[in-house]
């Protein structure tokens, strides 16, 4: 062979080495990125033509697909409870599944999981068209209902456990969205749709349950700062402690006033009449005794700083890292920096129904083929341990006491013992406070824990306080999961 010709070949060669490299390159290496990419029109008409797994609220359907007919895509998605589970699917469109379990669990509704890895093979040899999984929810229709219908029009959220094993029962966030206008066929009118809603300065899209800028709790973060001073063994429901109109801070020439602007009693009294009455100096006066330590290490027991998945994403609540004393003051009445979810805080109450017990959060209560066959059920888990099981008890006597003789009492129902806890959070200066209302019942063998948060007063405006604005919705959340 001469030279030339075995240049040739040699280029050859090269070019043959370099087509084989760069599609094993394409196919294998790079495959999932390129699939990934926003502009793959090819990736995203496939996805828009699969069967994606329905999503169940007990028998009804809150998420499905239905086959089109003609044009290029194969399946719509659609909402037919629409808004009221708005935060809890998200939507999926032909730019891809957004918010909410749609995108949590992309994986499972589109078919693609490695769970239905063994269904997937199945298809193939039978035959059969490929489907998504179905996802049951542990989602209380009733109590859902009961939250939106109570909650209105008005900002906030409201978010209901079931404390002995951790699953949501209602999940509700306002203002909400139509899904549906986000998964329509039109692109035009669905990009014009998204833009409104994402520019909306109320934030529509925002879980407000578990995420968004999260809230000061106020007065509810007592529990936590009587938690953490019965847990110390210095201090009992009945223990003594000084309640004037007015605090004196140290290091400061700013006082921290009852909201009443009066002593609490007679100006010394026991820690259970200070919840009961939600009395700001005493809870302070505790807080600084105990310490910001005390009251953080507190705090992460109860779930604080947990970055949590259910499978949606839960923004961690948050304790200050370091606090003076007048910021340990503030901070031990649900002030300063601390920050918290409703989620957060019917964690916080179920813990307390719950002997102490935190238990971990989940949405989803199994996961289906597409003949129903259980691929996978939930299991509670256990978190952590917050309290332990008498001062619990304490707890739970203190917070009945808020309910039938203080501050709570708009949470009452007839025949049942409710143990509750208010809160009226000020947040800006100039705005109206958030109104919050934390509870569980039965108090003595609870199966419902609920946490609600009004923003800036809702209805009430500048009026408003836990107990006359969130107590109800509360309590109407607790009467329809208790209802037969």
């Amino acid at each position: 062979m001469n030279a030339p010709i075995r240049r040739l070949s040699v280029l050859v060669g090269l070019l043959f080495a370099s087509l084989l490299v760069s599609t094993t390159l394409i196919q294998y290496v790079f495959a999932a990125s390129l699939n990934a990419r926003p502009d793959n029109r090819r990736t995203l008409l496939s996805a828009y033509n699969r069967d994606r797994g329905p999503i169940l609220v007990g028998t009804t359907t809150i998420a499905q697909s239905k086959q089109t007919k003609g044009g290029e895509f194969t399946w719509l998605r659609t909402y037919p409870q629409g808004k009221d589970y708005a935060h809890i699917t998200g939507y999926f469109s032909f730019f891809g599944a957004a918010g909410g379990l749609e995108l949590a669990e992309n994986s499972l509704l589109s078919g693609r999981s490695d769970k239905l890895f063994y269904r997937r093979a199945s298809d193939l040899i039978t035959g059969r068209k490929p489907q998504g999984a179905t996802l049951k929810l542990t989602i209380n229709a009733a109590v859902q209902k009961a939250a939106v219908d109570a909650l209105g029009g008005q900002r906030g959220a409201a978010v209901a456990i079931d404390p002995r094993t951790g699953a949501i029962l209602a999940m509700v966030s306002n203002p909400t969205y139509d899904p549906n206008i986000l998964s329509g066929h039109d692109l035009s009118a669905v990009e014009k749709a998204y833009a409104a809603l994402n520019a909306d300065p109320k934030k529509p899209l925002v879980n407000r349950a578990i995420g968004g800028n999260l809230y000061p709790p106020g007065s509810t973060f007592k529990i936590v700062t009587a938690a953490a001073a019965l847990s110390t063994g210095r201090y009992a429901p009945d223990t003594q402690l000084p309640g004037p109109a007015s605090l004196d801070l140290p290091q400061t020439t700013t006082n921290l006033d009852n909201a009443n602007g009066r002593p609490c009693g007679s100006g010394t009294v026991t820690m259970t009449y200070a919840l009961q009455q939600s009395c700001n100096t005493p809870f302070a006066y505790v807080g600084m005794q105990i310490g910001a330590s005390a009251l953080r290490e507190q705090a992460a027991r109860f779930g604080f700083g947990d970055e949590l998945a259910i499978p949606l994403r839960v923004q961690p609540s948050t304790f200050p890292a370091t606090l003076d004393e007048p910021q340990t003051a503030q901070s031990s009445i649900g002030g300063y920096e601390v920050r918290v979810s409703p989620l957060q805080m019917a964690m916080i109450a179920g813990a307390i129904g719950n002997n102490g017990v935190v238990m971990r959060p989940y949405l989803v209560q199994s996961v289906m083929g597409s003949d129903l066959s259980v691929i996978e059920e939930a299991q509670p888990e256990r978190l952590s341990e917050a309290v332990t099981p008498t001062v619990a008890a304490q707890l739970t006597a203190m917070m009945r006491a808020v309910v039938e003789g203080g501050t709570g009492h708009n949470a009452q129902i007839p025949g049942v013992a409710v143990a509750g806890k208010t809160g009226t959070a000020r947040h800006a200066d100039g705005k109206a406070p958030h109104a919050w209302f934390i509870s569980f019942a039965p108090a003595d063998n609870p199966t419902i824990a609920v946490a609600v948060v009004v923003e800036e007063g809702g209805s009430a405006g500048q009026e408003a306080a836990g107990g006359t604005v969130s107590a109800p919705i509360a309590r109407a959340m607790m009467e329809a999961a208790l209802r037969k």
